[in-house]
């Protein structure tokens, strides 16, 4: 799979710890940057580039991880681009008040067809990083109608909007 990563300072150390990761699961990684550690950069400049070759691609072969303090800006940058379903993962894998909740990062995936996951690296360590990475690349989507009908309409919404 061939995967576009990028950061802003923010994540910066996390992301030069996952490209290799990713690297050693066999996944062609496209960096994006940022390239240095630059405490005055912003975010829109890196996560933009990987989010609008994910856009381009639209192919489930195709994903992107983009990484921040929270994560929540970066997503909201990835999405602005047509064909990206990106989620923000920042560490909840199970619940903090012991009552049921579902794996997030398994149903970002099989329900919604997730193709860009945004990680909060100041909520999460490497390994809870590299967990959430390697579950969400490992997730099949589900295909299930429901599911397929709904991503149709969140195309639908993107195409008339383009339009306006």
């Amino acid at each position: 799979m061939k995967i576009y990563i990028a950061t802003d300072h923010a994540g910066f150390e996390l992301k030069e710890k996952l490209v290799p990761f990713l690297k050693s699961l066999g996944h062609d990684v496209v960096d994006n940057g940022a390239f240095t550690l630059d405490d005055n950069d912003d975010y829109p400049d890196f996560i933009a580039e990987a989010a609008k070759e994910v856009s381009l691609a639209d192919s489930s072969e195709v994903r992107g991880i983009v990484i921040g303090g929270s994560g929540q800006g970066e997503a909201i940058v990835a999405n602005k681009f047509p064909n990206i379903r990106a989620v923000v993962f920042n560490g909840q894998f199970e619940p903090k008040d012991g009552s049921e909740v579902p794996d997030m990062i398994f149903l970002t995936r099989s329900h919604n067809d997730s193709n860009v996951l945004s990680l909060g690296a100041r909520f999460i360590s490497e390994e809870i990083a590299k967990r959430a990475v390697r579950e969400w690349l490992d997730t099949p989507f589900s295909g299930d109608e429901r599911h397929a009908r709904r991503i149709e309409k969140i195309k639908i919404i993107e195409k008339s909007i383009l339009s306006v």
